[in-house]
């Protein structure tokens, strides 16, 4: 009895040790681990909340990075479009493109009215992969919160809203005729969409985990 007590309280240690281990969302969220326009977002790091806004259109798509690049990773969180109106986006496995202007290409899980969870090549070809609409009606509160997941592991990217799947497949090329080899790790970064005379996009309860340490 006594062994199986200590059994299981070992394992019950190496699983809270794992768990532990597994959470990298202190180290994602520093703030010297991002760079961006600081006119247009902010970052608090204890709240766990990213907040990009405009107060005119800014004419081109720009981004908050992060610093390191990052390969198989698991990001949660929630993300509200004030008043649905805006649209943005987070980029991953993406390259900083303009270091002035916070221009990046890359794959991008899509942010916005039509578009939500969708996988789109920002800058690379256009879409990778589209959210059905219906998919969209059903899982989306377009003025709300909602609970967005992406999963990248190897050339597999699964992008859920509210526990809906909205894709799940495999992107070995980024799109376009003359395809290359899709990334295998880059940046993540967070967009605000030109076209809107005013957008706010509100990121919270950030979960980060960097698969590829594990």
């Amino acid at each position: 009895m006594r062994l199986s007590r200590l059994l299981l309280a070992t394992a019950m240690f190496a699983a809270l040790s794992m768990s532990a281990r597994a959470d990298d969302t202190e180290d994602f969220l520093k703030a010297e681990n991002w760079q961006g326009r600081a006119d247009l977002f902010k970052i608090d790091a204890k709240a766990k909340t990213i907040v990009g806004e405009t107060m005119e259109d800014p004419k081109y798509n720009t981004f908050f990075c992060t610093k390191k690049n990052y390969g198989d990773f698991e990001l949660s969180f929630k993300v509200k479009l004030h008043g649905g109106v805006g649209n943005s986006g987070f980029q991953i496995r993406s390259a900083l493109k303009d270091d002035k202007k916070f221009v990046v290409h890359g794959p991008q899980v899509d942010i916005g009215k039509g578009y939500w969870g969708s996988l789109y090549g920002e800058g690379v070809g256009g879409m990778m992969k589209a959210s059905s609409p219906e998919t969209i009606k059903k899982a989306v509160k377009e003025t709300e919160f909602n609970d967005y997941k992406i999963v990248a592991k190897g050339t597999k990217i699964t992008i859920t809203i509210n526990g809906e799947t909205m894709v799940d497949a495999d992107f070995p090329k980024l799109p376009g005729k003359d395809a290359k080899p899709a990334p295998s790790e880059g940046i993540i970064a967070l967009q605000v969409h030109a076209g809107y005379p005013k957008m706010k996009v509100e990121v919270t309860d950030i979960k980060f985990t960097d698969l590829s340490k594990k």
